[in-house]
């Protein structure tokens, strides 16, 4: 299985989309020999589906066209050498996924055929098996639909933990906390900006453009910041296979 599973898309001072993460995504598509990509553009919401794909192209140096040009959604996701799942709305992207009949065919595509799965914000969260850990607000009166699951445990992308002056709502560390106070057999992954998980065969690795590491919240225990994957394999069940 290859799996890329990033915070966001772009950092603050970066006109390359997923630029922080170029090299490791460049190696691994040249590595595999793979030239071309589909885009799923779902969750894009203010955007142009083909611009977006022609950003990834720049970036990859790869051939990327956007899963709304062809005629048969399922054939492409089947036929493709890459899968590409832009971030923008999660709800709105979980929703299209089951419209479209594609959830299977992902799923099948990364897990028999180990076609590379890269997704970014909102792709990273259909990704997990659910898509309670977003932070998006739900644009459509739609129910929460299971996710891809490709990988086994919850993340919430956009990570931080800084307190606003005046902002007298929960924190994030708060909404978090009590996701697992509810669910209290499952963890989650926080991922600060510009940071990804790796999945490589049965390697979990972990990366930071900024040196920052990645928090886990589980229900009962002490929130820990971790820099190295040892220590998530660890806490959290793992299994690629």
């Amino acid at each position: 299985m290859e799996l890329f599973l990033l915070s966001n898309g772009k950092l603050s001072d970066e006109s390359e989309l997923l630029g922080y993460a170029k090299a490791q995504l460049v190696a691994t598509l040249s590595r595999l020999k793979i030239s071309s990509a589909v885009l799923v553009p779902y969750a894009i919401i203010r955007g142009d589906y083909d611009t977006r794909a022609a950003d990834l192209g720049k970036t990859l140096g790869i051939n990327v066209t956007s899963l709304h040009q062809f005629d048969d959604p399922v054939a492409a996701i089947e036929q493709a050498e890459c899968i590409l799942v832009s971030g923008g709305n999660t709800w709105l992207l979980n929703q299209m996924l089951h419209e479209k009949g594609i959830v299977v065919p992902i799923q099948r595509a990364v897990r028999e055929r180990n076609v590379p799965y890269i997704g970014w914000s909102a792709g990273c969260n259909v990704a997990t098996p659910s898509i309670r850990t977003t932070n998006d607000m739900p644009v459509r009166s739609s129910v929460v639909l299971p996710a891809l699951g490709l990988f086994p445990v919850q993340i919430n992308p956009h990570y931080i933990d800084a307190h606003l002056s005046g902002h007298m709502g929960e924190t994030r560390d708060e909404r978090l906390a009590e996701f697992c106070a509810i669910n209290p057999k499952e963890s989650v992954i926080a991922l600060r900006e510009g940071s990804l998980l790796q999945v490589s065969g049965n390697q979990l690795s972990y990366y930071s453009c900024k040196d920052q590491g990645f928090k886990v919240f589980c229900h009962g225990k002490d929130v820990q910041e971790y820099r190295d994957t040892k220590a998530l394999t660890e806490l959290v069940p793992f299994d690629c296979d």
